[in-house]
């Protein structure tokens, strides 16, 4: 990996392995093999950047300062949501490049409390051809306070046309951590979920709900030119979720009716 203060670009085989061991995850049957076209979003099992015990912040993510991302100052991170442009489909087992840039950083004051707001512009080669391009929304907040005013999720809409349940467990958090290489705690470490950042179980990863709508809306709606998805709400690993579509419109409902995820999808046919 080559590193400097604006870009970073790493180099990786897209090994097929990995790929099928995430469908093996998934409940799906291993199709992927060397030369196969990767389903979308499934890029992010790829590009890892390990960082020693002590390059690690207390949440297990690396520590912000440094590299891309600036310190801001505030300790918890979320993934809040991300835009994808689906150019030409990678391939497992095809050498490829991902350039990343820090295309914005600011601070805000919200309702509870001081906010950073970072987004990160990736592009991803294979062949010398650009694949795809991705845009990755993260929030930095201050940790909870025991007083302090709650976020209120909005209720999802109940007007879907297609619909689906899912179920997550610490298993399926576990293997996606690993097969990401995502070492944010909230995602298998009850206690320090419960006890430092407010949480009532296990976080299930924005980008494996993402992963869901994306496979969703490709099954149909056909292959996908652009995605874009933001979170509204956290899902714990307990929930059972509805995947749900209307038209371009996916997002993920809670079992109390609350709004966890939106996305719209469009298709290369149109």
């Amino acid at each position: 990996m080559t590193d400097d203060a604006t870009c970073e670009i790493q180099g990786d085989v897209m090994d097929p392995a990995r790929a099928a061991a995430f469908q093996v995850a998934m409940g799906q049957e291993p199709t992927i093999a060397a030369g196969s076209e990767l389903p979308p979003f499934f890029h992010q099992l790829y590009f890892w950047a390990p960082r020693p015990p002590e390059g690690l912040g207390r949440d297990g993510h690396p520590k912000v300062g440094g590299g891309l991302i600036p310190d801001m100052g505030l300790p918890r991170r979320m993934w809040a949501g991300g835009r994808l442009r689906f150019s030409e489909p990678l391939r497992a087992g095809v050498p490829a490049e991902r350039r990343s840039e820090l295309e914005s950083a600011t601070s805000k004051t919200g309702r509870t409390g001081p906010l950073g707001f970072v987004t990160l512009r990736h592009e991803i080669w294979q062949e010398g051809q650009l694949r795809l391009t991705e845009w990755q929304d993260l929030v930095y907040r201050e940790d909870p306070s025991a007083d302090g005013p709650r976020p209120q999720p909005p209720m999802a809409r109940t007007d879907e046309t297609d619909r689906r349940e899912v179920g997550f467990d610490s298993t399926l958090l576990f293997r996606y951590s690993a097969l990401t290489f995502n070492g944010h705690r909230i995602h298998y470490d009850l206690d320090y979920a419960r006890n430092v950042e407010g949480y009532s179980g296990l976080v299930v990863h924005g980008p494996l709900l993402a992963q869901h709508l994306m496979l969703l809306a490709e099954e149909l709606l056909g292959p996908l030119a652009e995605f874009s998805f933001r979170a509204s709400s956290p899902l714990m690993h307990f929930e059972t979720a509805t995947l749900c579509r209307n038209g371009h419109d996916l997002w993920v409902r809670g079992p109390d009716g609350r709004e966890c995820m939106r996305a719209t999808a469009l298709p290369r046919s149109e």
